[in-house]
């Protein structure tokens, strides 16, 4: 097993590039912060606004220097546009698990695609090149668009952690997701890669 992630340098296909977010990325992403702050209506670490985004990713970036997280910027090559951020964290080497989350897309680039292409580049590069044993996923129990979207890519519902973490608006209950190695080899892949297709 090999957890050294610079081979994720850059991760693409025809439709999707990903590579490791950098600082200056902020110029890319601050209009979405700017312009669509309810993107970040569920998320644990907010980005909406200049300053909330700034610590965003200075978070990020901190939690890859520490080992814990591996943060991408996501480019449509059909678009030619920045299109939102995502990342791999709470990387537990001993336990040769990651989680996959922190997924977000701009208005424009939701329900088109994009983000099968991107778990599918990041999935295969977890299971095939690093080689964990399971891809674990997180979402706040209500967002049902997010929680659909990890199901059509062949999640596994484990259940609901309750009020197991702090929210924007007080506490929230945590759905818990996954794809083991194994379920990415019988079916997982294939059946991502035919709506890829």
């Amino acid at each position: 097993m090999n957890f050294n992630f610079e081979a994720a340098n850059i991760i693409e296909n025809d439709r999707v590039l990903l590579r490791p977010l950098v600082k200056e990325d902020i110029s890319h992403l601050l209009p979405f912060s700017l312009n669509e702050p309810e993107l970040w209506t569920y998320s644990l670490v907010p980005a909406n606004g200049e300053e909330n985004l700034k610590k965003y990713m200075e978070l990020a970036l901190a939690k890859r220097e520490q080992l814990d997280s591996y943060p991408f910027i996501v480019y449509d090559k059909r678009t030619h546009q920045y299109a939102g951020s995502t990342r791999f964290y709470d990387i537990q080497i001993q336990h040769n698990t990651l989680q996959l989350g922190y997924t977000w897309y701009g208005k424009a680039f939701q329900g088109t695609g994009l983000n099968k292409h991107c778990k599918y580049l990041l999935l295969k590069f977890a299971f095939e090149t690093v080689g964990v044993d399971r891809v674990e996923f997180r979402a706040d129990n209500n967002n049902k668009r997010s929680i659909a979207a990890m199901q059509s890519i062949g999640c596994t519902v484990e259940g609901v952690l309750r009020s197991n973490c702090k929210a924007m608006d007080g506490r929230r209950d945590s759905i818990v997701l996954s794809i083991l190695k194994d379920e990415w080899t019988a079916n997982v892949k294939s059946l991502l890669l035919n709506k890829l297709n």
